[in-house]
């Protein structure tokens, strides 16, 4: 079947989600909404461009507030059930391209084994502190200073499968922080830890009053452990183009140009880049600031503005959409801002796809895997389908 679009290009909006999905209370997440949430803060959010495409028709129960119900919505909608063990960045972004992730990883709510920790002091030579979980900003507040005259490693964690690295930038040196991260790594790919991500976490300033973490993270994920739909596509000989934390989330797989980015607005800089140009394939954007920046902070006013701004930059998207274009704007998993703790939330996400050639949007199906999207992209190439997942192509019309 010949393709029906040259061009696929997704948005994540890292954690941005669109209600308590219906297994939220195994995660103890009743009541998380974050989308709901935020734009109840905000006294409604201005975001025309979304709110034209339908994102309050996914809920027309219970609108967002400021975001009017369209008669007439511009896009296809309707939100995405994951069905992955966890609630974080890799098992949302691997289910959508077709790689659910359903053995639980682990977690280390009472912080790691003092034998995980012995092994990276051994190797860095430097000894740690704290592990146990905490908010990166209020860590590096906490512990920074102290880093700085000794020289040891901040290790944290949260509720999600991660071990975290915080490093002043002038004390322990990049190179020397990415060694360490690779090395535990290694240590923790497989039983007894099995973690989804080692992060490294660096950071700048004088003091605890002007601490900042700077755009060096890295992600260190685990290998996909079966291709995705970006492989398929690779083998294929078309593009597959990654922004943000793409690359890193997939171990550099399936991926034939990736791009670092400091911020969503320049991940969104390099999207309406690569949109300017003649690619074939699939471009794959993940925007990582509402999560780390506002979600995890519990900050629902910046992170309004945030979503605020993102729909704004939609205004240069757009122009560059042919009738060969598809645009999927999506999330990975929730962080409701206004909800409890400080760690993720098990939420339904948001779907909007657009093109220019459609005439006029409609409700598709509640998704019951985030795989349905893998499923979708891969019909429209026509590679091969991964295992899970239904694709809705054909209702695209």
């Amino acid at each position: 079947m010949a393709e029906k679009f040259k061009r696929v290009s997704i948005i994540v909006l890292d954690s941005v989600g669109i209600g308590e999905a219906p297994d939220a209370k195994k995660y103890d997440d009743e009541g998380c909404d974050t989308l709901g949430h935020i734009a109840e803060k905000m006294n409604g959010l201005n975001i025309p461009n979304m709110a034209a495409m339908g994102l309050s028709n996914i809920r027309p129960e219970k609108p967002l507030v400021g975001v009017p119900v369209q008669e007439h919505p511009k896009a296809f909608f309707t939100k995405m059930q994951e069905i992955s063990a966890g609630k974080d960045s890799m098992d949302g972004h691997w289910e959508m391209m077709g790689l659910p992730v359903t053995s639980p990883l682990r977690t280390f709510p009472e912080g790691f084994p003092d034998e995980l920790i012995k092994k990276i002091e051994d190797f860095s030579g430097r000894k740690v502190l704290w592990n146990k979980p905490a908010s990166g900003t209020e860590i590096i507040k906490q512990f920074g200073e102290r880093q700085m005259e000794t020289g040891e490693l901040i290790v944290y964690t949260s509720g999600d499968s991660v071990l975290q690295i915080a490093a002043h930038e002038e004390i322990i040196p990049l190179e020397e922080l990415y060694k360490i991260c690779t090395y535990a790594r290694e240590l923790t790919i497989d039983e007894p830890y099995r973690i989804g991500r080692v992060i490294a976490r660096p950071y700048v300033g004088t003091s605890a009053d002007n601490f900042t973490r700077t755009s060096n993270r890295k992600d260190f994920t685990l290998e996909p452990t079966e291709e995705t739909v970006m492989d398929f596509i690779k083998d294929s000989g078309l593009d597959s183009i990654a922004i943000g934390k793409i690359n890193d989330i997939f171990s550099g797989h399936g991926i034939t140009k990736g791009f670092h980015t400091e911020s969503n607005m320049d991940g969104m800089d390099k999207l309406v880049d690569e949109l300017k140009k003649p690619f074939h394939g699939l471009c794959f954007t993940n925007l990582v600031d509402f999560d780390a920046k506002y979600g995890h902070r519990r900050d629902p006013i910046r992170y309004g503005q945030a979503i605020e701004a993102f729909d704004k930059r939609l205004d240069e998207v757009l122009p560059e959409l042919s009738d060969e274009d598809l645009l999927i704007i999506t999330a990975d998993h929730g962080n409701d801002p206004a909800f409890k703790g400080t760690d993720h939330t098990r939420e339904f996400v948001p779907l909007l796809v657009y093109s220019p050639r459609f005439k006029e949007g409609r409700a598709l199906p509640v998704r019951q895997t985030f795989a349905d999207l893998g499923a979708t992209i891969a019909e429209n190439f026509g590679v091969r389908a991964p295992k899970i997942g239904t694709s809705f192509l054909n209702e695209l019309r």
